[in-house]
């Protein structure tokens, strides 16, 4: 199997589905890792805060030493964590990433929220994930002054030294994307944000076309993702909508294939979460056929501007604190 690339940057090629690691548990991420690379998947999307990267590197080296594919087949991404926006602790942040995954350099590394937290050392926590202290009687969030400004410089720095190829940013809005294109000097080359047939973004999208953004997709069958953390109903799901099961009767194929099929031919990278390897061909078997103008229409028509991951929500009943990114 082989999965297309998005262009990122000049040189850079994303392909167009990868694995989204988050809420995959420690003991089962190395096997899958390595049974997607076996299946055809090349692109890994990690971050600190999924607490697995060691595991997620026992996988990589596994699938390396198996003669699977080599390293630079690979696209793996990773994420700063709000913790660690401090000039001086990008680099940290970084180091301590390439540590557990394994790795020399990353394909690229983002920043996983336009959230600042105050710092959390690495013997105290890691990762430190969004209270400041959990031993307090109200665990909160601790905010830190610190400008979006500062932390894109240090991961301009990644790039410079060459532990990142790529950087970028995640769950930015056009505001924010328009402010750091003002003061980059090394431009994202990569938006992931949630998008799915009830969340579009088309707006959003456009934005990220003029300016030569690329964009991955997280959540790409929607609410099937937040089911487990109690954030989205199964009677939420976009599979079970008639529009998508008509079009998915009449092409073969099933209902997630449709969706997943509708994210990538809109131009965007997306990133299905799954441990199950018939799901892991599934979710990749999407480039034996296409949609119709006419089926785009009616699957974006399903569009209700609903976002399952939002600060603003799920921080106040979590985190006791209310913390919205978001109008």
């Amino acid at each position: 199997m082989s999965i297309p690339s998005l262009r990122v940057g000049a040189t850079g090629h994303m392909p167009v589905i990868g694995l989204g690691l988050w809420k995959i548990d420690k003991s089962q991420v190395a096997d899958v890792v390595v049974e997607a690379i076996r299946c055809g998947y090349r692109h890994l999307d990690s971050a600190c805060d999924y607490g697995n990267e060691k595991e997620v590197g026992v996988g990589i080296a596994r699938a390396l030493d198996e003669g699977l594919c080599k390293r630079e087949d690979l696209w793996v991404t990773s994420k700063l964590w709000n913790t660690y926006h401090r000039e001086e602790h990008v680099i940290m942040a970084m180091d301590q990433t390439l540590h557990d995954l394994g790795l020399d350099y990353l394909d690229l590394y983002m920043v996983h929220f336009p959230i600042a937290l105050e710092f959390v050392p690495f013997e105290t926590r890691y990762p430190p994930e969004w209270v400041f202290d959990p031993a307090d009687d109200l665990p909160m969030m601790k905010p830190a002054s610190v400008p979006l400004q500062e932390t894109w410089r240090a991961m301009e720095s990644l790039v410079d030294s060459g532990l990142a190829r790529h950087i970028g940013v995640c769950n930015y809005n056009i505001s924010l994307l328009r402010d750091t294109l003002n003061y980059a000097r090394i431009a994202p080359a990569v938006l992931q944000v949630e998008s799915h047939p009830y969340l579009t973004q088309e707006t959003l999208m456009r934005f990220c076309r003029e300016q030569d953004i690329a964009v991955t997709s997280f959540s790409p069958l929607g609410a099937l993702s937040y089911l487990e953390l109690d954030m989205a109903n199964a009677g939420e799901s976009v599979l079970e909508q008639p529009a998508v099961k008509t079009i998915a009767e009449r092409v073969g194929k099933t209902a997630a294939q449709v969706v997943l099929r509708w994210g990538v031919q809109r131009g965007n990278a997306i990133i299905p979460k799954t441990i199950k390897p018939e799901r892991l061909a599934e979710n990749s078997a999407v480039f034996d056929f296409e949609l119709s103008q006419d089926d785009m229409q009616h699957i974006g028509a399903l569009n209700l501007n609903k976002r399952f991951n939002d600060p603003g929500v799920f921080t106040e009943g979590a985190f006791n604190t209310f913390f919205p990114i978001y109008e």
